[in-house]
């Protein structure tokens, strides 16, 4: 157990120290965070995801699994959210914003190290995939429900999906693994391509200190309690039964769906309501400073909460 604090110790701290930065440059410089949300949206995201599809080691029937769990996931999570919103009175735009902290975890930059520490080389290749689906959804639904929260849903938030690269990355590195055309991963290409979606990243990050600079987090926790419940106590067991539902053959691959499922809120929908919904507020709340607080919050509680689930699923005792 002292050495599984240790790791989380030492995969939220460089978390911490990256929106670290950009809390202190924000504070210093007054950074306009707009700039960096579009190259993330439209340049760094679409290479992060393209390269860990296209280089993925499992079989085709895990995949096909996965990423049929990870939308059933979602959509159950976001039915769940949105009953629990509408339930303790939360209206927009904070209840778009509740969904999107609800539905969508922190698989790439906590969940990816994480998992392959608890679950070596197979826990690493999970998550990169749980990453992959979970982002054309981040991109699309998540996409939607920003731009619901800011007031223009339906059509206009559909249209803005298509107008996203991400989802054409997908669909090419995909089409790339069919055709078996896929790059040398020591190529030039593919080493750029990496080397570009590594940045998206430390680029988030940065962007969530920017926003944490910019957040009355007293005023912004006390309205977080859904989000934090939803996002570190539901998440995990609606996770737990989908991948029951499913019946994995590998029991470490789902072992680490459940993981993933259970991870702190996600970085990119702080881009996305930022990108969409930067000007939306609820008595002088905005939309960015409820999900860069709900991130905060659910990041810092999550290093006991996942400590334990680990040794529970190492163990045996859950899958």
């Amino acid at each position: 157990m002292v050495d599984l604090v240790g790791i989380f110790l030492g995969a939220v701290g460089p978390i911490v120290a990256i929106a670290g930065v950009g809390y202190v440059l924000d504070s210093t410089r007054n950074v306009d965070p707009g700039p960096l949300n579009t190259a993330v949206v439209y340049v760094l995201a679409p290479a992060l995801v393209f390269h860990s599809l296209a280089v993925t080691e499992l079989d085709a029937d895990t995949l096909l699994r996965l990423g049929v769990g990870v939308v059933v996931f979602t959509l159950a999570m976001w039915l769940v959210a949105e009953a629990v919103g509408r339930a303790t009175g939360e209206r927009e735009p904070l209840l778009s914003a509740l969904v999107l902290v609800a539905i969508f975890s922190n698989s790439g930059n906590l969940g990816i190290p994480v998992s392959d520490f608890a679950f070596g080389d197979v826990g690493r290749q999970t998550a990169v995939v749980f990453l992959s689906v979970q982002s054309v959804l981040m991109y699309t639904l998540g996409v939607y429900a920003a731009s619901r929260s800011a007031g223009s849903a339906g059509r206009e938030g559909l249209r803005r999906v298509f107008r996203l690269p991400l989802v054409y990355a997908v669909v090419a590195a995909l089409a790339a693994r069919a055709l078996g055309v896929v790059p040398a991963t020591d190529g030039a290409a593919m080493e750029s391509l990496q080397l570009v979606g590594d940045a998206a990243i430390p680029v988030m990050l940065l962007v969530l200190g920017i926003q944490l600079a910019r957040t009355d987090t007293g005023a912004a926790v006390s309205r977080t309690g859904s989000a934090v419940a939803l996002r570190l106590l539901v998440a995990p067991a609606i996770g737990l039964g989908v991948a029951l539902l499913l019946g994995f053959g590998d029991p470490d691959v789902a072992r680490v769906f459940v993981l993933e499922t259970a991870m702190p809120a996600a970085v990119t929908p702080v881009i996305l309501v930022t990108e969409f919904a930067a000007d939306a507020r609820s008595g002088g709340l905005t939309v960015p400073q409820y999900v860069s607080t709900s991130v905060l919050v659910t990041t810092l509680l999550s290093v006991p909460a996942l400590t334990l689930l680990i040794a529970a699923l190492r163990s045996g005792v859950v899958i």
